[in-house]
């Protein structure tokens, strides 16, 4: 059938591509400490995007009975369609990058249950007062690209996640605690994620006022994926690039961050959840370098961004069924310190921990800027933890944060299997709270 679409959109366009997923989810739902909902959903789709008289067509459906209506649906947009400014891939080679484990795709729905009921009665058994949700879920996805330049890839790719949330409530006072993991292979060792709660519920107890004036911030590794991440790779989008928006145009070659600081984006890591073969146009992925030792390194384009600045492809292209494709980042590296993350508290004298922001994406996103609420933080004060903060919004720049950087911890640890990184300190962050301890 994909064979048969493409065939008959080549007879009306200059170029032709059929992008086609299907995919599995089978997620175990726990609600108020108790298993609610098992189900697994099939969802399966094609896009059909062509190039005619340099503009660009695009149409998708749910339903490949009608392949004569796609290609009319992806004729009708040519005329409102943008600009193309590439030409489709050819035939490449591309990397070598495992993503599948039918381990994963054969796991006992039963065994899934069990994982997700036993972690729940372990955190019961010490936090009964604490109301747990989560899921334990697994999913199998098939991605297929053909094109009429010879293209024809595909890969298979298992995704195995765990997330546990506890909700904490005493009068007006709303603790939220979170920790999760995803792979492309099983996870049946649970025991991380229930120190990770543990800690964050330990931690959160006391409530105790933020620190005023200009103080360290400390952005763990979950902190550093939901404030900085977004604004910084926003500037190292190819999409900005086009756009003439990223302040980085003009600037790769030049030291603009610490010294300390580097950092990838590489989907050719294997049983990585972000990780991919090639990018979602067929492009061979690779790894990339945005920063190397303090110096801005490369922009992530996909074929259209890459072609409107006059740049080499990185294989960045990512889509959703109902959309174009547009640049992005898949699985971001950034490198280790050499400071134990117990020595960096230790030697603060007075600062704050950020875990979790809510909205830090707010403000000029495009200029690197960040603002956003405090939803899990700490209060360090002559070396130590001494509780939770309330009330409490941070923000600044994250060109600034990154050109000001007191350290990095040696120990790394992977975020939601997108991210890999170490905790980082830095003085460039203001810090506003209406908050009163407890």
């Amino acid at each position: 059938m994909l064979e048969q679409l493409l065939e008959r959109a080549r007879r009306e366009a200059d170029e032709a591509e059929v992008f086609w997923i299907e995919g599995v989810e089978t997620p175990v739902a726990f609600e108020a400490n108790r298993l609610k909902l098992v189900e697994s959903k099939e969802t399966s789709g094609v896009a059909l995007r062509i190039i005619k008289g340099g503009r660009t067509g695009f149409s998708s459906t749910t339903d490949l009975r009608d392949v004569e209506r796609l290609v009319q649906q992806a004729l009708e947009t040519i005329p409102f369609g943008p600009k193309a400014y590439a030409s489709l891939p050819g035939v490449q080679e591309s990397p070598l990058v495992k993503v599948y484990d039918e381990a994963v795709e054969h796991f006992p729905i039963e065994k899934m249950a069990h994982l997700g009921q036993s972690l729940l009665d372990s955190l019961h058994q010490r936090w009964a007062q604490v109301t747990w949700d989560g899921q334990v879920a697994k999913s199998v996805m098939t991605v297929r690209i053909l094109n009429t330049r010879g293209l024809d890839v595909s890969y298979r790719k298992t995704v195995f996640s765990v997330a546990f949330e506890g909700t904490l409530i005493k009068d007006t006072d709303m603790l939220f605690v979170w920790e999760g993991d995803s792979s492309c292979r099983p996870i049946e060792e649970l025991s991380g994620i229930r120190k990770g709660l543990e800690e964050q519920l330990e931690l959160g107890q006391r409530v105790v006022a933020a620190p005023e004036g200009q103080v360290p911030v400390v952005f763990t590794q979950r902190g550093i994926l939901g404030a900085l991440l977004y604004p910084l790779l926003t500037g190292f989008n190819g999409h900005s690039v086009a756009l003439g928006a990223s302040p980085l145009i003009g600037k790769l070659g030049q030291r603009l961050f610490d010294p300390r600081l580097s950092l990838w984006d590489d989907p050719t890591m294997e049983m990585i959840a972000g990780s991919r073969a090639f990018d979602d146009e067929g492009t061979p992925t690779e790894r990339v370098c945005l920063v190397d030792e303090g110096v801005a390194g490369t922009f992530l384009f996909d074929l259209q961004t890459a072609g409107q600045v006059g740049a080499k492809n990185t294989g960045s292209a990512h889509r959703t069924l109902g959309s174009l494709p547009s640049p992005g980042a898949s699985v971001i590296l950034m490198k280790q310190g050499n400071v134990p993350y117990g020595d960096l508290i230790s030697g603060l004298k007075k600062a704050l921990v950020v875990e979790r922001v809510l909205g830090a994406g707010q403000g000029n996103v495009m200029g690197g800027e960040f603002s956003g609420n405090v939803l899990l933080g700490y209060r360090v004060e002559d070396g130590r933890i001494i509780g939770r903060v309330k009330d409490t919004m941070i923000s600044g720049n994250v060109y600034k944060v990154l050109s000001s950087l007191l350290a990095l911890t040696k120990e790394s640890r992977w975020v939601g299997g997108y991210f890999c990184g170490p905790a980082l300190c830095t003085d460039a962050v203001s810090i506003s709270s209406k908050g009163k301890g407890s």
